[in-house]
């Protein structure tokens, strides 16, 4: 009988998707749910966006460039000079979604067996990307005691070895909502630099920050042209999820010459959907201005209500849309699963992310769950008293 690779074998299940037999079976048997567990926001889309799809007067839906469309890449260089990030067109490879910019740059700069330390609690198919490419990820633990700060600089150089090629940050972060100082980011530079590796920042959320407080980008790092790559992406600043465009920045034109081998491979991203992206840089400010405010309030209304919950742990995010809350309970998995599966308050049930799947260290994360704050603060308030309500009654 033919088998499936070792590859195959040790690709994981998504922690955000793997109990959705689960969610569909709680839904035939009448329930309704408050999804907790994914990074899908209910804020409308821009209009200029849609409309832009509905309206265009293409008549061949041909391919674009395999880098994209050079009109939209040179939008793109003129939103980030506006953040004071200063690139080209020639810089920028737009890509099916900040997965597939992943995907091409751990190809492009990591061989099989290679290392990429990222810390952990990370985005899950952080794990699936480096398992695709053959690559090892070294985990080093950020704790939520610490409101998962960057560890120390003796942490990272304890862990450098030969074939460490990358240090990998999201920022700010998912799952955890860190936001990165500038402080830190400086400190990550001077490291990369003394050790002569890549510094990959995946910085998808950078137009959710709270508080007063600002995001200050790779880009924005003197000397590190070399060794800078930023991931980016339309989904989540645009509410545009399914567009699936992002892009990779980096002034290191052997990275960009290498990254392109690896979109031509695939031809070209989608055309439509790098004609609703282009049109969505013309969004308004104020569109992000009622966006970020209501998301301040969304998450100061689940914090305010998760501690009311006795025996949890819970950091209050100064970016994205998602927190980390231990639980005091053994194994989130099976609390995920039996939250679908058995428990219910007049019919209405929770779904949320096991965080197990947002580590790789064995045995981290089994007493957390990852919260994504895009519903509604009355749905939120009703998810956290389910939450509350069934941990009364749960067993592990």
């Amino acid at each position: 009988m033919p088998t499936i690779s070792r590859k195959g074998e040790l690709m994981p299940q998504s922690p955000i998707r793997k109990l959705v037999p689960y969610a569909e079976q709680a839904v035939k048997d009448g329930k309704s749910i408050y999804y907790l567990n994914i990074g899908q926001p209910d804020i409308k889309t821009p209009e200029v966006a849609l409309k832009a799809v509905r309206e265009n007067t293409v008549e061949i839906l041909s391919y674009s460039k395999s880098e994209g469309s050079e009109v939209y890449r040179e939008k793109i260089a003129a939103y980030y000079e506006k953040h004071d990030i200063h690139v080209s067109e020639t810089d920028i490879v737009v890509t099916t979604g900040a997965s597939e910019a992943l995907l091409f740059v751990f190809g492009s700069i990591m061989d099989p067996d290679d290392e990429v330390i990222i810390c952990e609690p990370f985005y899950a198919n952080y794990i699936a990307f480096s398992v695709a490419s053959g690559v090892n990820v070294v985990p080093i633990v950020s704790k939520i005691e610490d409101n998962f700060a960057l560890p120390s600089i003796e942490a990272f150089e304890k862990l450098i070895t030969p074939k460490t090629k990358a240090i990998l940050i999201c920022n700010p972060g998912n799952p955890t909502g860190y936001l990165y100082s500038k402080e830190e980011i400086q400190k990550l530079t001077a490291i990369v630099k003394k050790h002569d590796l890549f510094l990959i920042a995946d910085e998808v959320y950078r137009e959710f920050i709270y508080d007063g407080n600002e995001h200050y980008s790779i880009m924005h790092e003197e000397g590190l042209d070399e060794h800078a790559i930023m991931i980016d992406s339309v989904s989540k600043r645009y509410s545009m999820c399914g567009a699936r465009v992002g892009c990779l920045v980096s002034k290191n034109k052997s990275v960009i010459k290498t990254v392109i081998k690896f979109a031509q491979a695939r031809l070209s991203p989608p055309t439509y959907a790098q004609i609703a992206s282009e049109a969505a840089l013309d969004t308004p400010q104020s569109y992000f201005d009622d966006v970020i405010a209501e998301y301040i309030e969304r998450r100061d209304t689940l914090i305010a209500e998760l501690q009311k919950i006795e025996g949890i742990k819970v950091t209050k995010p100064k970016g994205a849309f998602y927190c980390v809350v231990e639980l005091p309970i053994k194994n989130s998995d099976h609390f995920a699963q039996w939250l679908l599966e058995h428990f219910d308050v007049n019919g209405e049930t929770v779904m949320v992310a096991p965080a197990g799947g947002f580590y790789s260290t064995p045995g981290l994360g089994l007493n957390q769950i990852r919260i994504a704050y895009v519903l509604n603060k009355e749905s939120l308030i009703k998810a956290v008293n389910i939450i509350k309500e069934a941990l009364k009654v749960y067993k592990d």
